[in-house]
Parts: C-alpha cells; sequence; structure tokens
C-alpha cells in the first residue's frame, strides 16, 4: 500500500492565507481601519496601522476610543472563526479553497462586548490577540489584549460573549 505524497509546504501555507484573507475581507469596517493580521501557525496577531483619521483627542493625541473597541472587537469575532474554520480545515471538513464572498461561514454575533480601557493608545501602531476561553455548540467567550510598543504594558483589554452561528456547508 502506498501512500498519498502530502502536499509541499508552501502549498498549506498558501491556502491558510488565502482562508485567513477571505475571512478578514468579510468585515468592511476592519478594510476601512486597515486592520491586518499575522498568521504563524494557528496563532493570529492583529495590527492596527496608525493613521491619523484614528486620533480621537487631537491635544493628547491618543486613539479614539471607538476605533480601540473595533479593533478588539474584530480580533476577537476573527479569532473565534479562525479556531472554528481551522479545526474544520485540518479535518478535511471544508475545502479553503472554496471559501469566498459567496461561501464564507457566517461570523459570530456578539453578546455583550466590555472593555477595559487601561491607558491612553499613543499615536503608533497597535497589535491585539486573542484567546478563545470558551467555545461550545451555541456560545463562546474571548478575551483579547492590545498592546503597542511593549507587549507587557497593555493599553485596553476586553471579554466578549458571542453566539455562534449554526454550521452548514453553505454558510448559512
Amino acid at each position: 500500500m502506498t501512500r498519498p505524497k502530502p502536499e509541499p509546504v508552501q502549498v498549506i501555507k498558501e491556502r491558510r492565507d488565502k482562508a485567513l484573507r477571505a475571512l478578514v475581507g468579510g468585515i468592511p469596517y476592519a478594510h476601512f481601519l486597515d486592520i491586518r493580521f499575522d498568521r504563524r501557525g494557528d496563532e493570529l496577531t492583529a495590527l492596527l496601522p496608525f493613521d491619523d483619521k484614528l486620533i480621537g483627542n487631537p491635544f493628547l493625541p491618543a486613539l479614539h476610543g471607538g476605533v480601540t473597541s473595533a479593533f478588539l472587537e474584530i480580533t476577537s469575532i476573527i479569532e473565534l472563526s479562525w479556531s472554528m474554520l481551522w479545526e474544520d480545515m485540518e479535518s478535511g471538513k471544508l475545502d479553503p479553497g472554496m471559501l469566498d464572498t459567496e461561501h464564507m461561514p457566517r461570523l459570530p454575533k456578539t453578546i455583550d462586548f466590555t472593555v477595559d480601557y487601561l491607558r491612553s493608545g499613543l499615536p503608533r501602531d497597535a497589535y491585539a490577540r486573542a484567546r478563545v476561553n470558551r467555545s461550545g455548540r451555541r456560545y463562546a467567550s474571548v478575551h483579547v489584549e492590545a498592546w503597542q510598543d511593549n507587549r507587557s504594558r497593555i493599553f485596553a483589554q476586553a471579554t466578549g460573549h458571542f453566539l455562534i452561528p449554526g454550521r452548514s456547508g453553505n454558510g448559512q
């Protein structure tokens, strides 16, 4: 009995990156804020590149609280969605080549989202990582932290609870 030849690592990476781009592309506000994601295996780090339009208080200057909150919420939603997609991709239930705007799985819906603003966001790039604390069939809890220059000096954190959409093959 012969085994099928494994796919080249680069092909697998490209397929995963394409799936992540399609997932992020499903959130127009992420595009407006220019939020990007760096993927290392199944771990995601969100990047919010600095832009003058993100300033809420020009006298400090400081990032707008709504931008900070949106950055944290988008990071949470993408992390939760990615963790569900990852399981399906790795188990073979989902063909990442089929992911596009018409075939994307539905995104989780926010039940509640609590943000702790720990210090002013400075006029520079911001980063965030989310961790799924609990994920069941219908509900998930996610914690997210944002920092700028030093990972140990977070400027905002949040906890969100999300309603997980029913899973089906056609994204409905």
